[in-house]
């Protein structure tokens, strides 16, 4: 499968969610991810020691659907600027990276 890459925009202080269809490219259709598990992470850079875990989770199995979040209590303490992100999918005891990207968190005005 290939690593689908994505950037996003985390708005400090608020919520964030989003979500990504996977495509099979074997079948083009959607990635069959019935009894998988997801795993993503938010870091300054892919060195760093300190992260960020996101919510993750299968939103639909048969759809090849996975959805990430923070909360905004999560997000009001990132410090604005760009980030690394990735998604880790675990099926039926194989580990690979499904998306990744780079994350911009912007500054947030009102308090």
């Amino acid at each position: 499968m290939a690593v689908y890459v994505s950037n996003i925009v985390i708005e400090q202080g608020y919520d964030f969610q989003t979500s990504f269809q996977l495509e099979d490219s074997r079948t083009n259709g959607p990635l069959e991810l019935t009894n998988a598990s997801t795993e993503a992470q938010l870091r300054k850079h892919y060195g760093s020691s300190t992260s960020v875990s996101f919510a993750s989770t299968v939103a639909s199995e048969k759809l090849g659907i996975i959805s990430i979040s923070l909360t905004g209590p999560q997000t009001v303490d990132l410090k604005p600027g760009r980030y690394v992100f990735d998604v880790k999918i675990t099926n039926n005891g194989i580990e690979y990276k499904a998306v990744e990207g780079a994350a911009l968190v912007r500054a947030g005005v009102t308090r």
